[in-house]
Formats: C-alpha cells, structure tokens, sequence
C-alpha cells in the first residue's frame, strides 16, 4: 500500500451539535423516523473498516460480508444504541467494541435471524471491498491496528470527497484535479510555472490555490475527525493517533 500522509490541521472552531455521537444516539430511538436513514449513512460510511477487521481475524469474505451486515442490523435493534453514551469515549472505539460483543455473543442469533429473511438495513457491495483488502498490508498487523488504519483512511476519503464537492461546485473541478496530489504537502511533480501555464493562470495565483486547497483540506479533515468524538479537546490527540495509524 503506498504511504499516506495527512495534511497539516488547523485549528477550527466549528460547533460540536452534531456528530455520529448524536447520530448513533438517534438510531437508537425507535420512534425517530429518521432512525434508519441516519444507521444506513453509518453504514455506507464505516462498513469497510469493520469489514476489514473481520477479514483480518479469519473469516472467509462472503462470512466477514454476512457479519457486517447483521452487525448493523443488530446495532439498530439492540441494546447496544440505547446503552450508548455519547460522553464516554471515541466512536471508533464504540463501534469496534460494539462489534468485539457482537461477534462474540450475538452472531448465531443475529446469523439465524437474517437467514430466516430478516431485511438487511444496507446491501453491503462485497466484491470492492474484498478487491481493497486484498491490497491491504500483510499478516503483520493485527485486525484492530488494520481497523484503525482503514479508519483513518475512511476519514481522509470523506474529507477530499467533500472538498472535491466545493471546488466543483464554485466551477473549479478541472483545478481541483490538477492540485489535488499536493494534498500532502509535497512539491508538484510538474513544475508550478508549467502548471500554470496549462491552466492559463499566474503562478503566484496558482501557488495561492494550492495553499487554500491544503488549507481547506486540512480544516474539513479536522472537522470530520470531530464527528467521531464527545468533545472537542479530543481532537488533537486523535488527530495524533491518525498519524500513527495510517501506513508509512
């Protein structure tokens, strides 16, 4: 896998009313109609990390795909969203420890359960995610070090998704692909004065660009790490342990 690095992360202030915390809690609520909506958004955004831990402790992948599945289904219907406080520690620790019990106790119910036609919340598309695991690092890391790392991978995805989601839509989708490998801040391949030049733009304007787009970058990247925890002066110190995660 090639190495990442995360961009630097200013400090922001952005208001802590809403997170996956609040999400996870709301999910838990079974007369908020918006129940299932938000769990499904989970769904799409953190199945992979989980799917990959699993893999990693053995399971064969259409068995990792059925555990993942019934893992959400049985986080929506069980005890474990009303149990949730959003006060105690990280959502990615949440979640990880939710699926530990989960697998441990709870899988042959939940297994018969869904064979007996039980709706799954979200089709899970197995087949890229078995494609992605098996570019993963090998058998060194354990299943939670490789959870941690597909985690912070998960985080940086979302955050250049939506900062690609800004620049199309102010109608700087073509500078946006031009500049988005300096996203860690290394030195362009192509020479800023060559850039510029295909670009029809200055190189000073150009070089301009660039600082917004990492400096954005970095400030949607703070703020999705924030989702997943209970108070702002977390941050850091996750930012830190995101670090340590991702491959070298």
């Amino acid at each position: 896998m090639q190495a990442v690095k995360l961009p630097s992360v200013p400090a922001c202030h952005g208001a802590f009313n809403s997170t996956h915390w609040s999400v996870v809690l709301q999910a838990g609520d079974a007369a908020s109609p918006q129940a299932g909506e938000a769990l499904e958004e989970l769904c799409r955004t953190y199945w992979y990390p989980l799917y990959a831990y699993v893999r990693r402790r053995g399971y064969a992948p259409e068995d990792a795909q059925d555990l993942t599945q019934a893992f959400f289904l049985h986080l929506l219907q069980g005890p474990f969203l009303t149990r949730a406080d959003q006060t105690k520690g990280k959502f990615r620790s949440y979640l990880l420890g939710a699926f530990e019990h989960f697998l441990a106790k709870e899988w042959r119910r939940a297994h018969r359960q869904k064979r007996g036609g039980r709706r799954a919340i979200v089709a899970l598309d197995a087949e890229p995610g078995e494609d992605r695991y098996s570019l993963e690092p090998g058998c060194e890391l354990t299943p939670e070090t490789l959870y941690n790392q597909t985690w912070a991978l998960t985080l940086l995805e979302k955050a250049i998704t939506a900062l690609q989601a800004e620049w199309v839509a102010a109608d700087k989708g073509r500078l946006f692909e031009e500049l988005k490998s300096l996203l860690d801040g290394e030195r362009p391949e192509t020479p800023y004065s060559d850039l510029a030049v295909r670009l029809g733009m200055g190189e000073g304007a150009l070089r301009m660009a660039a600082h917004r787009l990492r400096k954005r970058y970095g400030q949607l990247l703070r703020e999705e790490i924030a989702q997943t925890l209970a108070s702002p002066d977390e941050i850091d110190a996750e930012i830190r342990f995101l670090f340590a995660a991702l491959p070298r």
